[in-house]
């Protein structure tokens, strides 16, 4: 078994004001460098190959916690929120009414006009998951909390309808196990980097 850590990035103006970021490539915040700054990779995963989304929000936070050089994969890159990035959920859900509530009530195949489905994104990860079973070092990599949320379903069974059988925690690191072919398990969620930070949510 291969181990695949994933760590969300740090904060953005964006996730404080509730705003779904998506592919938009909205860089850390000051406050958020500041957070960032302060947390630590447990000794554990010292000698992971660290890799990052290639968004900025992603691979800044990934330089803060030290990783040079940086390596950037685009599969970890977030969902693609498509025509409702820079929105918020409270804002689409006024005006969408029923419709987003169908929509939202599809689970894994939920679409953003425009956008990507967890489904897809599944699809996308266990791609470069299968890559990295086959290497089989040990990876860290810094990317999005739509990424954890599709590997974390991915691992669990989870249709993302419903309560989530985790919540992920910010400000910590997610530990999955890659079988020969790249299928994840959950090993151990919300491994405190620090103390954990509170947004707006959002993507």
């Amino acid at each position: 078994m291969t181990a695949l850590l994933l760590i969300r990035h740090g904060p953005t103006a964006w996730n404080a004001a509730g705003r779904v970021q998506g592919q938009t490539d909205v860089p850390l915040s000051a406050a958020g460098r500041a957070r960032v700054r302060r947390w630590r990779l447990p000794d554990a995963f010292a000698g992971f190959v660290r890799i990052a989304s290639p968004l900025v929000r992603a691979s800044e936070t990934a330089r803060l916690l030290g990783a040079r050089p940086l390596p950037t994969e685009p599969r970890l890159m977030e969902m693609h929120w498509g025509e409702w990035e820079g929105a918020t959920l409270a804002g689409l859900r006024a005006r969408y009414g029923e419709e987003m509530i169908r929509n939202e009530g599809r689970g894994l195949d939920f679409r953003a006009q425009g956008g990507e489905t967890p489904r897809e994104v599944q699809a996308r990860l266990l791609s470069w998951t299968a890559e990295v079973a086959a290497r089989g070092d040990p990876v860290a990599a810094v990317t999005h909390r739509g990424v954890i949320r599709a590997l974390m379903a991915q691992a669990t069974g989870w249709d993302m309808l419903g309560k989530p059988p985790h919540k992920i925690g910010d400000g910590c690191a997610h530990l999955f196990r890659l079988d020969s072919t790249g299928r994840p398990t959950l090993d151990r969620m919300n491994i405190p980097l620090e103390e954990p930070w509170r947004d707006g949510g959002g993507y």
